[in-house]
């Protein structure tokens, strides 16, 4: 292997792990940095995102399909069985210095290096140790990579996940790159050539960006509050900065809220919100929603009618980031370097989707013991106490969360991840911890619309011509899917929402890979931009109204809103009024409280894209009138007095045709006995 320097380099706020070739004189460390910082300003060509189509790949063999060159990208996941035919890498059929890996980049491109990774399975270990690159414009003539007079030889890997960059001594301008592995793991018949790659490149010309003038790039902790300020700024009437808590760390949770009155509930108008970050190294997200923020603030400047709209009839909170420790791990290896699960749990090693209270088995346990099916409880179930407890094994960001979730009365949410294409929609348990089982909620029908609305106006999912990310084809799904189909994930913030506010919640897997180069996130952008709007718009579907007491029109808090055939109640939130989301169609709804006689109304939702208004005015029980009446201390009025009278004397009827039931079927059990 060729003398090399390994060097930690700050650069646009991405530590980046540097292994070049050559070797280097002390004396001139800082012109070595600035070489080095040159050549790596080239953006990945796309292995990892799926931008190079498996027909760019090419291989000199492959030991079968599942482990052809299309699977030889970064971070590829591999299926549960070996010899599954999405499997983890590309493998070569024969053990010898002439395997190669080809990519074709379509156009002159000016390489400027390439990141290496081993094989992605539960049952093989296979590793590149070193390997040489070769160039080409035709695939005819081969120039080889060289050191100086010799041909370089770059340090592949030691282990099977940790990605490591290798960047050319001089940058070479080509059509067509190899990667012809030299050495590998050997361990007897078991050791095949494997790898999985990403290749660095600028292709000429420069690829055009978005139209929109958005901050494309990577945001650290400070860098994504000086964005937030900034758009604050910008649009001081309607937006507000708050934080919901801290990390394990201290750093906090910010949230960006977008209303046309920011800071307060208004009467009827539903909140909204996106969540992002989890995973810390699930990067897309937090990026999509601090550009959706400019966005949001740029648009309503400019007086697009859409976005005034939209943010003058919804309250938009925008969590960019709720695992920002884990975030931080990753940003400092960099897009590229932090493999697949550096940064994806808390600082505390917590995987904080599978951290929220687990209420799905205390729903079906209750199913199962109860007898009197009416008494059964199927919204607001409350958090069990063992969970609330200082000691339980529970995230400061996930316990952030949920007091934002009991604080705000949020109706419609989505949860941003990465690492795969696709929607999810709840439960995200299955019933019996099977490994993988349909498991629907009673909102089957609306959650699969919500999953339809993203997955059906994002441009790569609706894509009928892409390809699977990993290990499972979506696409045969509509890329829908429901959670517990895909995986069982117990303690999901999807099914907590459900189960335990009135919010309906979706998690949305935006992309191949997790860590987008910075130069991808353009493309991004324009690839989600319409499915962000369309969905929080879908935030007005359903029926929406106030409960209120018809004789002091005071709002009623916590009236359960029972919609026929739909076994999942929700409530009205403090002032009365309460948002229902629905398909469209003809609805028997029915509002209830404590102290009240229940309302029925015939509710029918449109297809417009506003909510159908159903207000529900409801009477006091004589009883409830007396209680308030005598805690003012006030006096009863007559029509109370006459109403209290009829009932006791109905009271008593009923009481003494029971008594005399009772007498005559024991008169007649004497008899019987008598004779």
């Amino acid at each position: 292997v060729s003398p090399s320097l390994s060097l930690i380099i700050y650069a646009q706020g991405s530590l980046t792990s540097l292994l070049s070739s050559t070797p280097i004189s002390t004396g001139n460390n800082t012109q070595m940095v600035k070489v080095l910082l040159s050549l790596s300003e080239c953006p990945p060509l796309g292995l990892e995102s799926l931008k190079v189509k498996d027909t760019q790949l090419k291989a000199s063999s492959f030991k079968r399909r599942g482990l052809g060159p299309h699977r030889g990208r970064l971070n590829i996941q591999s299926g549960i069985e070996d010899g599954d035919i999405y499997d983890g890498a590309w493998c070569a059929q024969y053990r010898d210095k002439k395997q190669w890996l080809e990519v074709d980049a379509l156009r002159p491109t000016r390489f400027t290096g390439v990141i290496l990774q081993g094989r992605n399975s539960i049952w093989s270990w296979d590793v590149v140790y070193t390997y040489k690159v070769q160039f080409s414009n035709d695939t005819l003539v081969w120039t080889p990579c060289m050191n100086g007079t010799e041909e370089a030889v770059f340090e592949g890997n030691q282990n099977a996940e940790t990605p490591v960059l290798a960047l050319f001594n001089t940058s070479t301008v080509a059509r067509y790159i190899r990667i012809n592995p030299q050495s590998w793991y050997e361990n007897g018949t078991d050791g095949d050539i494997c790898l999985r790659a990403e290749v660095l490149g600028c292709a000429l010309p420069e690829p055009t960006e978005s139209k929109d003038k958005l901050d494309f790039r990577h945001h650290n902790y400070e860098e994504m509050r000086k964005l937030m300020k900034s758009v604050n700024e910008a649009c001081p009437d309607i937006t507000r900065i708050y934080s919901i808590g801290k990390s394990y760390t201290g750093l906090k949770l910010y949230v960006m809220e977008i209303s046309d009155n920011p800071g307060k509930h208004e009467l009827g108008e539903p909140e909204f919100r996106y969540v992002a970050g989890m995973h810390g190294n699930e990067a897309l997200g937090r990026e999509l929603l601090l550009n959706l923020m400019e966005y949001l603030c740029q648009e309503y400047k400019r007086g697009d009618q859409r976005v005034v709209h939209l943010v003058k009839e919804t309250r938009i909170h925008l969590l960019p980031s709720m695992n920002p420790d884990g975030y931080e791990m990753a940003f400092k290896k960099g897009s590229e370097l932090s493999g697949w699960a550096l940064g994806r749990y808390s600082y505390e090693g917590i995987d904080m989707n599978h951290n929220f209270a687990d209420l799905n088995s205390v729903m079906w346990k209750a199913i199962e013991l109860e007898t009197d099916k009416s008494k059964l409880i199927n919204h607001y179930f409350p958090i069990p106490e063992q969970y609330t407890s200082e000691e339980a094994f529970v995230a400061s960001e996930t316990r952030a969360v949920i007091n934002w979730m009991q604080n705000i009365p949020f109706v419609l949410s989505a949860n941003l991840h990465g690492g795969e294409l696709v929607v999810t929609y709840p439960y995200d348990m299955t019933r019996d911890w099977a490994p993988r089982e349909h498991t629907p909620t009673a909102d089957e029908s609306f959650f699969r619309w919500l999953a339809t609305v993203y997955a059906s106006t994002n441009q790569v999912m609706s894509n009928p011509d892409r390809r699977p990310c990993h290990n499972k084809d979506f696409l045969r799904y509509n890329n829908i899917i429901n959670g517990a189909d895909w995986h069982n994930v117990p303690g999901s913030m999807n099914d907590f929402s459900y189960l335990h506010t009135n919010c309906f919640e979706v998690t949305v897997e935006l992309s191949c890979d997790k860590f987008p180069h910075a130069s991808e996130l353009p493309v991004e952008w324009e690839n989600n931009r319409e499915s962000l709007l369309v969905y929080m718009e879908q935030v007005h579907r359903g029926i929406k109204g106030v409960v209120r007491d018809k004789d002091t029109e005071a709002g009623i808090a916590d009236a359960v809103i029972k919609v026929d055939d739909i076994d999942h109640h929700i409530r009205s939130v403090a002032d009365g009024d309460y948002w229902r989301l629905l398909n469209p169609g003809e609805y028997q709804v029915t509002a209830s409280a404590e102290g009240y006689f229940p309302s029925t109304r015939t509710c029918r939702v449109m297809y417009e894209h506003y909510p159908t208004l159903c207000d529900f005015r409801l009477t006091k029980t004589p009883k409830q009138r007396l209680k308030d009446i005598l805690a003012r201390g006030g006096k009863i009025p007559k029509d109370l007095q006459l109403r209290l009278r009829q009932l006791r004397l109905r009271k008593l009827r009923v009481t003494t045709k029971a008594i005399n039931q009772r007498r005559a079927a024991a008169a007649a059990r004497r008899a019987t006995r008598g004779a």
